[in-house]
């Protein structure tokens, strides 16, 4: 078995408290490698001293880079979801608070490029075997989205529109990290699906009628 194909931790087991303070040892010094050099420069060797565990430790939580940095990714969205609630978005409608919301993601990201390229980077390199961390990415997004529609009981409808909004947002990162949008556009693109929300909106046309 090569060294980054070695077993990880099964997701099913809980973490101890020591093992927990270890696993954000490792995702803290993962981020802070990827803010200097972005993807190339987090090499599971320095990593792993960067976060005081030994090689084969680090392997045993995440079996390679792409796993690492996709689990990084969703750190850093569990910190931003935990922001928003302290300061969630005040406009009236729905699609006006997730445009919000999911510009103030991009912003708090863009403040970040090289940790940004590298989070995405892993994301569009996953195969198959980095879906349990994926999923979580996806459930982390899909989270932060419907807290600022303040939805209490989506309709199918909505919450079809709300992976929708995902799957832009994440392609708007990827097109602004690879300079093909700017962030003017990446606004327009934002809002312009986020409209989605109210069309969607099972009330609409009663109150239009």
């Amino acid at each position: 078995m090569s060294a980054d194909t070695r077993p990880a931790v099964p997701a099913a087991l809980p973490l101890t408290e020591r093992q927990e303070a270890r696993r954000r040892r490792i995702l803290h010094a993962t981020a802070r490698l990827a803010c200097r050099g972005g993807f190339d420069a987090v090499q599971m060797r320095e990593v792993a001293e960067a976060a005081g565990v030994a090689l084969g430790t680090l392997y045993r939580y995440f079996p390679s880079k792409v796993h690492l940095l996709v689990a990084t990714m969703q750190d850093q969205l569990e910190h931003l979801h935990a922001t928003l609630r302290e300061r969630p978005p005040a406009a009236d409608s729905a699609a006006e608070r997730v445009a919000e919301t999911l510009m103030r993601a991009f912003r708090a990201l863009q403040r970040d490029p090289h940790l940004a390229d590298a989070m995405v980077r892993a994301l569009t390199f996953a195969d198959r075997s980095v879906s349990p961390e994926v999923d979580r990415v996806s459930r982390q997004t899909t989270a932060i989205i419907l807290d600022a529609t303040g939805l209490e009981d989506p309709t199918p409808e909505q919450l079809s529109a709300v992976r929708v909004i995902e799957h832009t947002w994440h392609s708007a990162l990827i097109t602004w990290l690879s300079g093909r949008a700017s962030i003017a556009q990446v606004r327009i693109d934002i809002e312009t699906v986020c409209r989605l929300i109210d069309l969607t909106d099972p009330g609409r046309d009663r109150r239009s009628g």
